[in-house]
């Protein structure tokens, strides 16, 4: 039997902030208690807060450590390992790491190829052996824009821990970028495209939605089935769009573009979720609705670091003061993305419950995180 007792903590619940400590035993939450005494062989956590170790639900970080510069393709294993470290080292206990599926291999210069099968079971493996220090599942980006989401999609079965599948559709002109002048900054920025070569870029990738759009999209709703994960959609941005969201069934929206999409998301009961760097960095670097306005406006549920991890609990700090509520800001990264992605063993600080908790000090407004435990044991 194992045990560790973090006492004299500030523990965030689900109701409040309270002075206690908290027993974790055997990999799970023993006992929680009140006050601020510390028993012997208990870490004194001197008015640190303690609260559910973070969910992330959606992060593109292990594709910057697999390529941290253009053209640098890293050592998966190492990369994998380090990007598992970080998660751990800013608090994420749980990560859904983000792969897209559905490649473009036919253009020259603005193509993109299939990565996602060989990653996953690098990673798979990595966890089979016990190498990784926190919970990873799959998040399948399924990009319905593309020439080879259904053949991608088949490589990928029930047994490959796949826990959510998100729609997306990046055809020019509409969700992330309706924007096309922002559009064409970013493309020809990333690929180094000339007029001629943007126009012909934006051309195919009409042509390959309406020729494959609606069979890509069917796939993915089948495959998120088969696999029994979560259905996502992505970039939401009008009303319309929603209610073809909720008529398949989706009741998570990844960073709806705009108030409209986010109302109507509420409206069908769909959780929404908006990224950490756009509330921290005052909005959205596509130029889309601002998080803190959703926030202002009681639309947003769940918080995602997206490409910075550090992001989330700081994120989840500042919520806590635009609420006045601290478990409350906490929420939208621990109890809330762990009900939807149909987690009930963790996210909260409750007897029964995995053990997964992290120690945290506010340094101002800055939060540091002094530890991290999953399963009862103390990762970073």
């Amino acid at each position: 039997m194992t045990e560790t007792i973090l006492a004299n903590a500030r523990l965030v619940l689900a109701d409040g902030v309270r002075v206690g400590s908290l027993c974790l035993r055997d990999g799970r939450i023993a006992a929680i208690g009140e006050g601020a005494s510390v028993p012997p062989g208990a870490v004194d956590c001197d008015g640190d807060l303690v609260m559910p170790g973070l969910i992330e639900l959606h992060t593109d970080n292990l594709e910057r450590h697999i390529q941290p510069r253009p053209r640098v393709d890293w050592p998966h294993d190492a990369a994998i390992v380090a990007h598992d470290a970080e998660l751990a080292g800013v608090g994420i206990t749980t990560v859904f790491d983000a792969m897209r599926v559905g490649s473009v291999v036919s253009e020259a210069r603005s193509n993109y190829r299939k990565y996602a099968r060989q990653l996953a079971s690098e990673l798979l493996a990595l966890r089979a052996a016990g190498a990784l220090r926190i919970s990873h599942f799959l998040h399948l980006r399924a990009e319905v824009c593309s020439e080879t989401l259904i053949e991608e999609l088949a490589e990928f079965g029930p047994e490959d821990r796949v826990g959510i599948v998100s729609l997306m559709d990046h055809t020019p002109g509409q969700r992330q970028f309706r924007d096309m002048a922002k559009l064409k900054d970013y493309i020809c920025g990333k690929h180094g495209l000339s007029e001629a070569e943007f126009a012909d870029h934006v051309a195919n990738r009409f042509q390959l939605r309406d020729r494959l759009g609606a069979a890509h999209e069917a796939a993915t709703v089948a495959a998120a089935t088969g696999f029994g994960a979560v259905l996502a959609s992505h970039d939401d941005t009008t009303e319309d769009q929603v209610a073809v969201s909720a008529g398949h069934g989706i009741r998570l929206a990844e960073f709806p573009t705009t108030v409209e999409a986010a109302r109507a998301c509420h409206a069908h009961g769909i959780a929404v979720m908006m990224g950490a760097p756009n509330l921290i960095r005052g909005g959205s670097h596509s130029g889309n609705v601002a998080a803190a306005d959703l926030a202002g406006l009681d639309l947003l549920d769940i918080v995602s670091s997206d490409y910075v991890p550090a992001a989330l609990l700081s994120a989840a700090v500042m919520l806590g003061e635009i609420w006045g509520d601290l478990s409350r800001g906490i929420s939208t990264v621990t109890s809330a993305p762990a009900a939807a992605a149909g987690l009930a063993d963790r996210g909260r600080l409750e007897t029964g419950l995995r053990g997964d908790v992290i120690r945290v000090r506010l340094a101002g407004k800055t939060p540091v995180v002094r530890g991290t435990w999953v399963q009862g044991q103390r990762v970073a």
